[in-house]
């Protein structure tokens, strides 16, 4: 499939930020050019001019029109599925920025995949995060901006600097709209309660846990919960949403306990398999996404996606300028 180069950007003049004296470029392949669109809007930078389009045996075909000799270039790709598609399409284009004598290429990368696997739990399998942390470094990337990573560890598998940004403060101001009443923020395994406690924290409420016991690779058992619900509003929080077989589990055993409505926030919608039925299907309220990964086809009636370009802009404006990131999150 060739996407044409009028769906990434159309030529533009040279522009410059005040701030640096370098010249400042967004580029985007084809993994969510809306998202890229909304940041190219926010920062009122229009997109540099770009092909990615497939040779008739299915291979990768990519041109950049704008000249990137010495820009500060900033390339918006989430690697979502299909993942191995829009790495490869990710590592080619980096080449091809790095070729171009771009002065510096951060990575924008609002969903890092295969971020599961981070560590050797088991004989005879791979590091696979580390392994495409190494591949976009080897292809020419100097800096990475992503946000929420489902393991804070995989920063250190990067020998450049990586920018993690948090997507709690742009959910948290939707959640705050609602004016839930006894709101208790609850983690659906043990595994996301360091992502509950900072809900808990900064919205003043309380903190539950759902002991879950995992069966097989996508079912799971759940057993008990750590805190009370009973009578409360309960948000389950959580970095994504992927088969949906957790989050949906808490959330009925939570009813179960007598919650008195049950809301979910999450980053990532990554949604696959049986997961868009079950979300349907789930006692939730309201579920609340981030635009981190573009969502294909009908959305669940219960879903709202909320807008991360205004918190990538301001991380990307803070990048050329040479400012603090971490000061986006004080």
């Amino acid at each position: 499939m060739n996407v044409p180069p009028e769906l990434l950007a159309q030529p533009q003049p040279e522009t410059e930020m005040t701030g640096s004296t370098r010249r400042f470029k967004l580029v985007t392949g084809t993994a969510h050019p809306d998202l890229a669109h909304e940041v190219s809007a926010e920062l009122d930078t229009p997109l540099s001019s770009a092909y990615v389009g497939r040779f008739p045996d299915g291979e990768i075909d990519i041109k950049v029109h704008d000249d990137m000799r010495g820009a500060d270039v900033f390339l918006i790709q989430p690697t979502c599925p299909p993942v191995n598609e829009y790495i490869l399409e990710t590592v080619l284009l980096l080449d091809t920025l790095r070729r171009a004598s771009a002065g510096r290429i951060t990575m924008v990368m609002p969903y890092f995949g295969y971020a599961r696997k981070d560590r050797k739990d088991e004989g005879r399998v791979p590091i696979s995060a580390k392994v495409v942390a190494n591949m976009l470094v080897t292809a020419g990337c100097d800096r990475v901006l992503t946000i929420d990573l489902h393991a804070q560890q995989i920063q250190g598998f990067f020998d450049i600097p990586v920018d993690h940004l948090w997507a709690r403060p742009v959910l948290q101001e939707q959640i705050r709209a609602m004016n839930l009443e006894n709101l208790v923020i609850c983690s659906p395994d043990v595994g996301g309660v360091k992502l509950a406690r900072a809900w808990a924290k900064n919205l003043d409420c309380g903190l539950a846990i759902v002991d879950k016991r995992r069966t097989g690779g996508d079912s799971v058992v759940m057993e008990n919960i750590i805190g009370d619900v009973a009578g409360h509003d309960v948000l389950i929080t959580d970095d994504m949403i992927s088969t949906a077989g957790t989050i949906t589990e808490a959330a009925r055993i939570l009813k179960d306990k007598g919650a008195h409505r049950i809301f979910i926030a999450a980053t990532h919608a990554v949604l696959c398999g049986p997961a868009r039925e079950r979300l349907e299907s789930c006692p939730a309220e309201a579920i609340l996404v981030t635009n981190t990964i573009p969502l294909h086809g009908e959305m669940p009636r219960n879903m709202k996606q909320v807008s991360v370009a205004p918190l990538l802009a301001h991380a990307i404006n803070r990048i050329h300028r040479e400012e603090s990131v971490s000061a986006l999150f004080d």
